[in-house]
Parts: C-alpha cells; sequence; structure tokens
C-alpha cells in the first residue's frame, strides 16, 4: 500500500500570499514524511482563494523529489492542447513520474464561467483524453467536436507516458473508469462498505473490458490524525455537530496513530493499493502536524522505504 496527499487548495484568508505559502508547507511536511505521492486538486470561480493547479503544483514540485507527482483537471473545463502543453510542462519539472488525475467537473456556475456546457460532460471528457494521450504522443491533431483547432501539435513532450487516473463515483463512471483509465479515483465522501461495493463493480467493469486487475486502484480520504485519541475525539464531535462538507462522517478518517493505521489497513484489505490523503482541519498547523505524524502511520504499517 502506498500512501499519498493531495494538498488542499483553499483556504479562508484575506492574506492572499498565506495561502500559497501553506501549501507549499503541507507539500514540504509530506515530503519529510516520506509520503508516496504528492497532489493538486482543480476549481473555479471559487468565492474564497482557490491556488490553480498548473503554477502551484510547478511550485510544490521545488519541494518534492523523484516520488510520484501529479494533478487533477477537470476535463470539460480546459481547451485540451492547452492542458497537454501545461501537463507535459510539469512532467519535463517532475524528477519521477507525473500523473494526471482527472474527472467530469460539476456545478453550474463553474461551467458556465469557464465557457463549458455541462450537458456535454461525458463527451467532453472523452474527446478530451483521446486528445491529450495523441498529443503527448507527439501526434498532429485536429478537433470538430466539443472543441474546434487544426493541426495541433506541442513541445516540449513529456518525458516518460503519462498515466491517467479516472475519479469516479456513479457506476457508469466506475466502468468509464475500468475502459479509458490506468487507474481509478475512487471519491473521498464515500464510507468504507460503499468504498468496498464500488471496488467490486471496479473490477468486473475491468473483467467486462478484458483488461486485467488494475496495478493502482486508489482511493481519497480526508483526515486527521491527532496526537491522542482524546483530541481525536473532539474533533469528530465538532465535525459530526458542524458537517464537513457534506460528508457522512464515516468516510472520514479521523483518530490517533494506531486508529488510522487500522482504518488504512481495512482499505487496503479491500484491494485498494493507493490511499491519497487531504487533511481536513482548518488549523494549518495542525494539518501540518497530522501530515507529520503519518510518517508514524507508516512504520505502524510497516511502509518504510
Amino acid at each position: 500500500m502506498k500512501i499519498g496527499i493531495s494538498v488542499t487548495s483553499a483556504y479562508r484568508t484575506d492574506q492572499v500570499r498565506d495561502g500559497a505559502a501553506q501549501m507549499v508547507l503541507r507539500a514540504r511536511a509530506a515530503a519529510e514524511a516520506g509520503l508516496d505521492s504528492l497532489f493538486v486538486g482543480d476549481h473555479h470561480v471559487t468565492p474564497s482563494p482557490y491556488y490553480q493547479n498548473t503554477p502551484i503544483m510547478g511550485r510544490l514540485l521545488a519541494e518534492w523529489d523523484d516520488r510520484t507527482a501529479g494533478a487533477l483537471y477537470l476535463l470539460p473545463l480546459w481547451n485540451p492542447v492547452l492542458m497537454a502543453e501545461q501537463v507535459a510542462t510539469l512532467a519535463c519539472i517532475a524528477e519521477g513520474q507525473f500523473i494526471l488525475q482527472c474527472g467530469l467537473g460539476s456545478g453550474d456556475s463553474q461551467f458556465d464561467a469557464m465557457g463549458a456546457n455541462i450537458k456535454h460532460r461525458p463527451s467532453s471528457f472523452e474527446q478530451s483524453l483521446a486528445t491529450l494521450r495523441a498529443l503527448w504522443r507527439g501526434e498532429s491533431v485536429s478537433l470538430n467536436g466539443r472543441w474546434t483547432f487544426q493541426d495541433a501539435k506541442i513541445s516540449p513532450l513529456p518525458p516518460e507516458k503519462i498515466a491517467v487516473w479516472i475519479g469516479a463515483s456513479a457506476p457508469v463512471a466506475i466502468e468509464r473508469a475500468a475502459r479509458l483509465g490506468d487507474a481509478w479515483l475512487a471519491e473521498p465522501a464515500i464510507t468504507p462498505p460503499q468504498a468496498e461495493l464500488a471496488f467490486n463493480l471496479y473490477q468486473e467493469a475491468m473483467a467486462k473490458y478484458g483488461g486485467k486487475n488494475s496495478q493502482t486502484v486508489a482511493i481519497r480520504r480526508d483526515i486527521y490524525i491527532a496526537k491522542s485519541d482524546q483530541q481525536a475525539r473532539a474533533l469528530r464531535s465538532e465535525v459530526e455537530q458542524n458537517g464537513y462538507r457534506g460528508f457522512d462522517p464515516e468516510a472520514l478518517i479521523i483518530g490517533d496513530v494506531a486508529s488510522v493505521a487500522a482504518s488504512f489497513q481495512a482499505i487496503a484489505d479491500i484491494g485498494f493499493t493507493d490511499i491519497i490523503v487531504r487533511n481536513l482541519h482548518h488549523n494549518g498547523d495542525e494539518a501540518i502536524a497530522s501530515t507529520e505524524r503519518l510518517s508514524l502511520v507508516r512504520e505502524t504499517l510497516d511502509l518504510s522505504n
């Protein structure tokens, strides 16, 4: 099992440099904790600061080494030529493998602001992914579909193949991930029983399309590793009372090192190979402390390199 991190990109602050600095500190803590991978997300037209994936990942790679890195892109929102160029450039900056995490995206306001039709999400996604892969192979691409362009070709090309992890939750989307992706990324809002059902559905879809069991099956988990069980109970009570992003509290992992390690092991027992964490604590110092304690979780699970 591998443990990676998706560094939080959204920060409620009037001092906008502080949010960017916090992302750098969190990436640095993840590197020092020995985590296996580093990612950032993708969202647009937000009411509070959200640091955009391409430039911030370029900065965070300065805190990383040759371990895996990547970024999420909501494909229907992006011109695929521009995205192919930006991701290829990030892959050139990265010292190790670069992964494209991708999904359909949601929210009318986000689609309207980006000039995209939310009703065309599935077809836009598939056309974009096919275009990206062709451009990364060095091909000249023309498209007359959800986007229209002629004789597009990019440079530089990625130094090695970019793996594609497709985020999906609905059955039809999980089937799409099996059909088109190099890996499936399960969403953070599902509970452990739901994750097991979705995992089995993905394996059935892989068999349907003649694929072997994927070497990578990842899941996002929003977590907090407390210094004590008492501290963990206090935060869980707060989350259950106030809510957290509309998630079922059972989808969250909040506990001390031992209990978080046990939760991670249960996820691995389902068959997931990668857990991509995101810190849920609203306090930056506590989020960094939680990341630092991931090194202890790794030791408990005997995942040290």
